[in-house]
């Protein structure tokens, strides 16, 4: 049997010791595959319990608020251990506000390491990131007001617009990866990676659109980076609030809205598209 097959046939056994240590999968509200539907947000979320047809997984958060997500909402999921990665479809079949539970797929498809992130049935849109070094912790105070004066308001966005920058150094450009309690992951181009090496301290702008009316500007912490097999550099970030605590609130209530509009979204529905 070709190893490629026997790592594929034997993701259970992964899924379980994933559990065993207390580990995590990732889980993103499927969106539409047509154009402008948007970008996914994934969370990181443990294994509680596996059972023959179920997953049970902890509810996903945002700065420490649960979300939303109810029953019969069409997933995609990925399981990674090592230098292996899977993915597959499902929904949810029960939730009770602190704990998920995903319908056990019959089957999932191993990810190729060049697009960790996309097989053929299913695959996962990351959300853009602007991100500049930011020099100046206090003048994100005033970029942060006008950022949610703009989202608030519906105002036109205007990406070099200079009001909803801080004081910054030049930008790059990454993807988010996840998103969880305190913050994110993001990975940077092995040909931009080297614009985070001396930085500690980020601006960052998260493109939630269209469900948000515009890129949510946050402040935030660089907490660990490491090298993927590709050269890529991830970045762990902590956000940053210390300088404005009403702006969490802010940030998590633009999290919620978009799980509530991709939520709506979907029909109600106790079937899914099963990979096959």
């Amino acid at each position: 049997m070709p190893a490629s097959r026997s790592r594929t046939l034997r993701w259970k056994d992964s899924l379980d010791k994933i559990r065993e240590r207390g580990g995590a999968i990732e889980i993103s509200v499927d969106l539409p595959a047509d154009e402008g539907a948007g970008n996914h947000l994934i969370w990181r979320v443990r294994v509680l319990e596996i059972t023959p047809d179920r997953i049970l997984v902890e509810q996903p958060v945002a700065l420490g608020r649960d979300l939303s997500i109810r029953s019969g909402l069409e997933m995609v999921c990925g399981i990674t251990v090592g230098q292996n990665r899977w993915m597959f479809r499902t929904r949810t079949v029960a939730t009770d506000g602190r704990t998920l539970a995903l319908a056990m797929p019959e089957r999932v498809d191993r990810c190729q390491r060049r697009d960790f992130f996309r097989v053929g049935t299913a695959s996962l849109a990351l959300p853009p990131v602007d991100c500049w070094t930011l020099l100046d912790p206090l003048s994100a105070v005033s970029a942060e007001i006008a950022n949610q004066a703009l989202i608030a308001e519906g105002g036109q966005y205007d990406p070099d617009s200079s009001i909803l920058l801080p004081e910054v150094g030049p930008k790059f450009k990454a993807r988010l990866v996840n998103i969880g309690g305190g913050g994110a992951g993001l990975v940077i181009g092995k040909e931009e990676a080297s614009a985070l090496e001396r930085a500690r301290l980020l601006w960052i702008r998260l493109d939630l659109t269209p469900q948000v009316t515009a890129p949510v500007g946050i402040a935030a912490r660089v907490a660990h980076t490491h090298l993927d097999s590709a050269q890529n550099l991830y970045a762990g970030l902590a956000f940053e609030f210390a300088h404005h605590p009403e702006y969490r609130q802010f940030v998590v209530g633009q999290i919620s809205r978009y799980v509530e509009q991709v939520s709506a979204a979907q029909p109600v529905s106790d079937g899914f598209r099963q990979a096959g």
